[in-house]
């Protein structure tokens, strides 16, 4: 019985250390712009259901979705290729999360893109993509590439190799990671100091409402560069190095094609 109940006590206690974890704000904040994003799927699907295919002249929110739908359809295939036209909705969803988490500090609430885990799992997704694709178009020669690019084919490369491979995956996580930890610090710095210079000038004010009055006359213009600027910039380069990455792992088809012709012609 005794150890029996030592067992039971030990079993109790390390279920509970595994239950007793704290979850990061930004955990919470991925998850509301995971939310938003379904709910916003939902009310473009039942629009879109509803509207008039008919209608030569869409309008509203309609004509809003179309041309972004279109928009990022075509910068894929220009960007890509042809073949690469269905990876456009892979590439709309990633470029909607990133630029919502990466601005949703606005809302007073943490960015999820500050959190390390956010930014290293969309690389990832991305560092996955690279490799199911190389796979699918190299298929058993698809291991030849850790011992060299191209023949003779040197085992001695394979270390070296193994390592630059994970190149891009730390550099597409650290680069959305780093900007928008360093506009976090500033931001947090700046609102400090504002708060301070506020209180000393103000200070016939009772503490804590003196502390209130410069920064809604700073903060706006700093919020606007380091959230939105660089929210459009950063998911730019993040959906752009993500499609170039794994677009250049299976070339074009077309190309293929047009070279088959000129020797069929020749």
């Amino acid at each position: 019985m005794i150890k029996f109940s030592f067992y039971s006590s030990a079993f109790e206690d390390a279920i509970s250390h595994m239950l007793d974890f704290d979850i990061p704000g930004e955990i919470y904040s991925s998850l509301i712009v995971m939310l938003f994003i379904i709910i916003l799927s939902f009310v473009i699907y039942f629009k879109f259901k509803h509207a008039d295919p008919l209608e030569t002249r869409p309008h509203g929110f309609i004509l809003v979705i179309s041309s972004a739908v279109k928009l990022v359809r075509n910068f894929t295939i220009d960007l890509m290729g042809k073949k690469w036209e269905p990876f456009a909705g892979y590439v709309m969803a990633l470029f909607i999360y990133i630029f919502i988490a990466f601005t949703f500090s606005l809302t007073g609430l943490p960015s999820p893109a500050s959190y390390l885990a956010v930014p290293l799992s969309l690389g990832l997704c991305t560092f996955v993509l690279i490799h199911v694709t190389a796979m699918r178009a190299n298929k058993g020669k698809y291991f030849l590439r850790f011992t060299d690019p191209l023949p003779p084919y040197i085992p001695a490369f394979v270390p070296i190799n193994l390592l630059s491979m994970w190149s891009p995956l730390l550099s597409l996580t650290l680069r959305l990671f780093g900007n928008a930890l360093s506009g976090y610090v500033l931001m947090s710095i700046i609102y400090a100091f504002l708060a301070q210079a506020s209180g000393f000038v103000f200070s016939f004010i009772p503490s804590g409402a003196n502390q209130l009055f410069f920064a809604p006359f700073v903060t706006p213009v700093l919020h606007l560069y380091f959230d939105l600027f660089s929210g459009v910039i950063q998911t730019l380069v993040f959906v752009m190095l993500t499609m170039i990455f794994v677009s250049q792992e299976d070339p074009d088809t077309e190309e293929e094609e047009m070279l088959t012709l000129k020797k069929v012609n020749n």
